[in-house]
């Protein structure tokens, strides 16, 4: 019953489809909450504890208080895999402001905790990675101001993103690239941006969420002897790239191909973004960057995390 997902709600484990939650939370009612979603790759973790630091930071910069540890969080992150049974997983926390007791100091609210895991999420669709991603810089809509949305900090407040979205469609596209009120790249719905220019890696060093595959590939590049810089990155270093790229958990390194309705380059994947994406895969072979889901058997249940 657990093979199309499963979530942990109010310390139990149900199936995705039975997973509720209630209705006056304020993650639902106000977007007050973080995330953030590691992949499994074949039966394994990749960089589960980079994750959960970025999850932490972000509960700590909203002063979310998860009602479980770390240690309990992890444990519960793998039960969930574990028990759907899933080797290719899409698995996600969630820390929410939670349900007031009648007044509205965010101080007062009880902090919940929820997760679930499902199969895989690509972005691009895997059969299409060897095409590309068609993107536009859109028009309509600015990347909401750091000064007012702090995008190191996942979220759900996707109101400038979703716009973007609609305006890529309206334009025959399906993938927008958003900049700042300056005018500067920052990143698309759940992906960040890198333009190859030169034989280096150039990405948007504000706007953007720090994402972990995006430190992969920055790092992966290092280790091949490619210059990389995070940085400011214009519209006119975008247009002038000789290759482009995004990178997300939900698909790793997808190559973009099209920009405007133009080709870029030859209109397919370029030689380093191709490198880049097989070292990229490579790593989730690396035991420095995998934790291995025990099918088999449960963990055993750290002390704190109740339900069946």
């Amino acid at each position: 019953m657990l093979s199309e997902g499963a979530a942990f709600v109010d310390g139990e484990v149900v199936a995705i489809g039975d997973a509720r939650i209630p209705i006056t939370d304020t993650g639902f009612l106000r977007s007050d909450l973080t995330y953030d979603v590691v992949g499994v790759w074949r039966g394994a973790f990749f960089r589960l504890d980079d994750h959960l630091d970025r999850f932490e930071r972000g509960c700590d910069r909203l002063r979310l208080k998860p009602p479980y540890c770390r240690e309990e969080i992890a444990w519960i992150l793998h039960e969930i895999v574990r028990r759907s049974g899933l080797r290719d997983s899409f698995v996600e926390m969630i820390c929410t402001r939670g349900v007031s007791d009648g007044g509205r100091d965010p101080r007062r609210f009880a902090n919940r905790f929820y997760a679930y895991a499902v199969p895989y999420v690509w972005i691009l669709p895997e059969a299409e990675h060897g095409t590309g991603m068609d993107a536009v810089v859109a028009r309509t809509v600015e990347r909401i101001s750091s000064r007012a949305v702090d995008p190191t900090v996942k979220n759900f407040h996707w109101g400038d993103l979703t716009r973007g979205l609609y305006e890529a469609y309206d334009r025959g596209a399906r993938f927008p690239v958003l900049l700042d009120a300056d005018g500067r790249v920052t990143e698309g719905p759940g992906y960040n941006v890198f333009a190859i220019r030169g034989g280096g890696l150039v990405t948007p060093d504000s706007g953007a969420l720090e994402g972990i595959t995006r430190r992969t590939v920055l790092e992966l590049a290092a280790e091949q002897g490619m210059a990389t810089e995070v940085r400011p990155m214009s519209e006119d270093e975008l247009r002038g790239a000789d290759e482009l790229f995004a990178t997300s958990t939900a698909g790793g390194v997808m190559p973009i191909t099209k920009l405007d309705g133009e080709p870029l380059g030859e209109g397919r994947p370029g030689p380093l973004t191709t490198r880049l994406r097989d070292a990229y895969w490579a790593a989730h072979e690396d035991p420095r960057f995998t934790v291995a889901v025990d099918y088999d058997a449960p963990r055993e249940r750290p002390v704190g995390v109740g339900g069946d």
